[in-house]
C-alpha cells in the first residue's frame, strides 16, 4: 500500500523543479493532485499554461490521477479557487504543498517598491492564500490536514535577496502560527528549507559561473546528483502521510542526501540583572558576556572551495562527529541541549 492512497493534493509551484519532483511523488505515492503553475520565467512574467498540463500529462502516463491549475497563488480569490477545483475534481483536499516562487534578486539600495512587492505576493501572499482557504476547509470537514510551506537558507541573510529573504522568514514565522492554530483540528503545519540546483540557483552568480565553466546550468546536469530536486521530494510526501502526524510547526533543511531539522528560534544566551539595564552597563559587560558568543563562529577551509564552510556546516564537517544507525545512514546533533537529548536517548 501507498503512504498516501486515497488522499488529494495541492501543489504550488508544480511545472519545474522541486515543486514537479514533488506532484509526481505524491502522486506516486497514491495521492490525486492539483498540479499549479502559472508557467512563468523565474521573474514572474509571462505565462505558459502547457507547463502544468506536461506534469499532469506525466502523472497520467504513470498512472496517477492528476489536474492542472494555471492561476496565480498571488491572487486571494484564484487561491480559493484551486481549493474548489480538488473538492470538485477529486472530492476532498488532504495536503497542501507551496512550492511557487519568484526572483527578482537585487541589492536594497537599487531594489524598487514594485520588485519588493512582486517577490513578496507570491512567496508570502500566496502561502497565506491557499492556506487560508484550506484551512477552512480542514476546520469545517474535521477532515484533518497537512501544509507543508517552503522557505529557504536566504531566510538566513542573503545579501541581495531583501524580498525573497523576508518572505522566506515570513514564511517560517507563518508556518509556526499555523501550526500553533490548526493543531486542534488535526492539522499539522512543517516548513522546508531545500537545496536543489533549480532554475533559480541557474540565476546565481554561482550558477551563471558554473554554467560558463560547464558549458550549461546546474539544473541541466543535477539528474541523478545531490543537487537534484527529486531529492526533496521524499521528505514532502512523508510530513504529508499519516505517519508524520506527531510532527508539527518543524523546519527541516533537505540538502542532497541530508535531511536537516532546524532548532527555531532558540535562547541562546541570558545575561540578566536586578534591575533595569543602563546603556553604560550593557556597553560593559557584553564584550565580556555575549559578544564571544557572537563571534564563535567555527571555519573550515577545504582544499578547491571557494568559501570556507562556517557555523553549522563547518561543524559536520568534522566525521568523529556523526553517528551511523545503519549501513549509509547517520545523524550528527549539534552539540547543547539536543545533544544532550541524543545521548541521553542513547
Amino acid at each position: 500500500m501507498n503512504t498516501l492512497d486515497g488522499k488529494v493534493a495541492l501543489v504550488t509551484g508544480a511545472g519545474r523543479g522541486i515543486g514537479r519532483a514533488v506532484a509526481e511523488l505524491l502522486a506516486e505515492e497514491g495521492a490525486a493532485v492539483v498540479v499549479n503553475d502559472l508557467g512563468t520565467a523565474l521573474s514572474g512574467e509571462g505565462a505558459d499554461i502547457s507547463v502544468a498540463q506536461q506534469v499532469v500529462d506525466a502523472i497520467r502516463a504513470a498512472g496517477g490521477r492528476a489536474v492542472a491549475n494555471t492561476e496565480s497563488v498571488a491572487d486571494y480569490a484564484a487561491a480559493g479557487r484551486m481549493v474548489e477545483q480538488a473538492l470538485d475534481e477529486f472530492g476532498r483536499l488532504d495536503i497542501v504543498v507551496n512550492v511557487a516562487g519568484i526572483l527578482r534578486d537585487r541589492m536594497i539600495f537599487n531594489m524598487t517598491e514594485e520588485e519588493w512587492d512582486a517577490v513578496i505576493a507570491v512567496h508570502l501572499n500566496g502561502t497565506f492564500n491557499t492556506s487560508r482557504h484550506a484551512c477552512a476547509l480542514f476546520r469545517e470537514r474535521k477532515t484533518g490536514g497537512r501544509i507543508i510551506n517552503f522557505s529557504s537558507v536566504s531566510a538566513w541573510g542573503s545579501p541581495g535577496q531583501p524580498n525573497y529573504g523576508a518572505a522566506k522568514y515570513g514564511i517560517l514565522g507563518f508556518t509556526a502560527v499555523l501550526a500553533n492554530s490548526m493543531s486542534r483540528y488535526g492539522v499539522t503545519a512543517n516548513a522546508i528549507l531545500p537545496y536543489a540546483a533549480t532554475r533559480m540557483i541557474d540565476s546565481t552568480p554561482r550558477g551563471q559561473e558554473f554554467a560558463r565553466q560547464h558549458g550549461k546550468p546546474p539544473s541541466e546536469m543535477a539528474a541523478g546528483t545531490e543537487g537534484d530536486p527529486a531529492n526533496v521530494a521524499p521528505m514532502v510526501a512523508y510530513l504529508a502521510s499519516d505517519a508524520a502526524a506527531g510532527i508539527n510547526g518543524r523546519f527541516f533543511g533537505v540538502r542532497g542526501y541530508t535531511i536537516q531539522l532546524y532548532s527555531s528560534w532558540e535562547i541562546a544566551a541570558v545575561l540578566g540583572a536586578d534591575r533595569r539595564w543602563t546603556p553604560q552597563e550593557l556597553a560593559e559587560f557584553f564584550p565580556t558576556c555575549i559578544d564571544p558568543l557572537l563571534e564563535d563562529v567555527p571555519t573550515v577551509e577545504l582544499p578547491g572551495q571557494e568559501r570556507p564552510l562556517r557555523g553549522t556546516a563547518a561543524l559536520q564537517h568534522d566525521s568523529s562527529a556523526w553517528e551511523e544507525f545503519a549501513p549509509g545512514i547517520q545523524q550528527w546533533v549539534r552539540t547543547g541541549y539536543y545533544a544532550a537529548k541524543a545521548a541521553a536517548r542513547s
